[in-house]
């Protein structure tokens, strides 16, 4: 007569084995802090990440250094427009603003210069060649005002993309690992695929704060162009004054 299976049981039957499950979670990682997760990325993902990080350290430097250079170079042009209202010539210009130095004593040693050359000729020529100077010069400032800006422009618009490819990079390797682990339990898969999320998040990093640096210089060069600009019109002023005046008051106004 066949027993039921629980009269089996009973009788001291052993069960059927059940498989253990393996001890996934002894094998993770507990600390998933951002300096973990650095530490434990791919060669490629940490030298993605070092690279945005170096640029982040570029775009700040930059920061200060053109911010110190700007307000500088802005706040003597301002200064050398509002005190040249009384000048009556370039020479008397040229001695107010002559301990200070700056763009105001570049344009007026460049007007004073065409002027020794042009002694005697056509006092016309002569204001159209000191013009065709000082719009040399005042480019030439210009340009220097916004050297290194392109730097930030650069950063901006490359960080998120190198930042995509450390993100492509790590996942791809996280597949790769699933794929010889033979499971896709999610506490397996997550710290691979949040180490590549990292370099996306770095690369954020590096390039939101150069994009907004590099509008604040674009607004504050555009004004410190159209400053130069009024200074140059301005000397521009007083050597063509100064043309027109005869020698005695010349004299007398320098």
């Amino acid at each position: 007569m066949a027993l039921h299976p629980l009269g089996a049981l009973a009788q001291g039957a052993a069960a059927p084995a059940v498989p253990a499950v393996p001890a996934i979670t002894a094998s993770l990682p507990q600390d998933l802090s951002v300096r973990a997760m650095f530490l434990n990325a791919d060669i490629i993902v940490k030298t993605v990440m070092v690279m945005l990080l170096l640029a982040s350290v570029a775009t700040w430097t930059i920061l200060i250094a053109k911010a110190i250079e700007l307000s500088a170079t802005a706040r003597a042009v301002r200064r050398s427009i509002a005190t040249s209202e009384g000048d009556r010539t370039l020479t008397s210009h040229r001695t107010r603003v002559g301990a200070e130095g700056g763009a105001a004593a570049i344009f007026c040693d460049a007007a004073a210069a065409e002027i020794k050359l042009s002694q005697g000729a056509d006092a016309a020529g002569t204001k159209d060649r000191i013009q065709s100077r000082l719009h040399r010069i005042e480019a030439a400032l210009a340009r220097r005002a916004t050297r290194g800006t392109g730097v930030l422009a650069t950063i901006g618009s490359v960080s998120p993309f190198v930042g995509l490819f450390g993100t492509v990079w790590g996942i791809m390797n996280s597949f790769i690992g699933i794929s010889q682990s033979h499971t896709t339990n999610l506490a397996v898969v997550a710290p691979g695929i949040a180490e590549a999320l990292l370099a996306t998040a770095t690369g954020l990093v590096a390039a939101i704060p150069a994009v907004v640096i590099y509008n604040v210089f674009a607004r504050a060069t555009g004004g410190y162009k159209a400053e130069l600009a009024t200074l140059s019109a301005l000397v521009q002023r007083l050597a063509s004054r100064e043309l027109d005046l005869p020698r005695t008051l010349r004299a007398e106004a320098a």
